[in-house]
């Protein structure tokens, strides 16, 4: 289904062939999980995630809504847990703790950015490495490296995902990523090089970055710079991953000029409708494996 936006609808018609449809896509991840949870359920277990959100990014409410949304398609049992922006570190720890224990619980997701006042990493290591279907554990980010991780994150292995379901092959391509997020652009290098990909990894400080994106076959950006991805970043044919999501004049737009690249590139995701449907549906996969592996 195309993304309810004008320029978008029209791609959907006009360039079918091009578009990567990550609720396409989605929809059939969540349609493959629904046996699973039917297994589980005969078992007497109900798969479940708690999701902690703390008020006040507009962005991170609508992402947890749309996982919200998920679960009840694959009848996941969700349950959120709301904080004001003035919450302390240690009622978040507490909590955690709390639904660590809870034999009921199978994954935990704690919704970011967060505060300044929080260390993100102290509230991500808090996590039990068994219920961390976001992936971001250091026990399980660690086993990325070995390709043997019990959770992989989301949205990296969401885009692993929509590669293999249009048959791009990664092996043997350039792939650049702009971004070296903990969140996307570190592990999803690492899920790439395991299947044997030459993969650039590119920053802010990068010099000459168009010298290393004309290079790619695949360019993947998640720089959350609306726009940045114009017809000088890329050759013909190449296919576009687009990660980067901000609201401009009331829109969503993403990294790539979808517009003024539409004729180069061979394939490219949308946005919105593209990464974020299929991130949200690896969430999923990953609570039902959690639930598997704690019965």
């Amino acid at each position: 289904m195309a993304p309810n936006n004008p320029i978008y609808q029209e791609a959907f018609s006009k360039y079918k062939d091009k578009i990567i449809d990550g609720r396409l896509i989605s929809g059939k991840i969540e349609s493959g999980l629904y046996g699973r949870v039917l297994g589980l359920k005969k078992k007497g277990i109900i798969p479940s995630v708690s999701v902690i959100l703390v008020e006040g990014d507009k962005a991170s409410s609508i992402y947890v809504r749309n996982k919200e949304l998920s679960a009840q398609r694959c009848d996941i049992l969700s349950q959120k847990y709301s904080y004001p922006a003035t919450v302390t570190e240690r009622e978040l720890l507490n909590k955690i703790d709390e639904l660590n224990n809870d034999t009921l619980v199978h994954g935990i997701l704690v919704q970011v950015p967060l505060p300044a006042h929080i260390s993100e990493k102290n509230i991500m290591n808090a996590i039990s490495p068994l219920k961390d279907v976001d992936g971001f554990h250091p026990l399980n980010a660690g086993k990325i490296f070995t390709g043997d991780s019990p959770f992989y994150p989301c949205t990296p292995y969401g885009i692993i995902k929509m590669l293999e379901f249009y048959d791009i092959t990664v092996k043997g391509k350039n792939c650049a990523i702009i971004g070296q997020s903990n969140i996307v652009g570190k592990p999803l290098s690492i899920m790439l090089m395991n299947r044997l990909a030459t993969v650039m990894s590119l920053n802010i400080f990068t010099e000459n970055i168009k010298g290393f994106t004309r290079k790619a076959d695949i360019l993947i950006s998640a720089a959350g710079k609306p726009g940045l991805v114009d017809g000088s970043f890329i050759k013909k044919g190449c296919v576009v991953i687009d990660v980067g999501i901000s609201r401009v004049g009331g829109k969503i737009r993403g990294d790539a000029d979808f517009e003024g690249i539409i004729d180069k590139v061979s394939k490219i995701t949308p946005v919105p409708g593209g990464v974020g449907p299929v991130t949200v549906s690896i969430l999923m996969e990953n609570t039902i494996k959690a639930a598997e592996l704690l019965k």
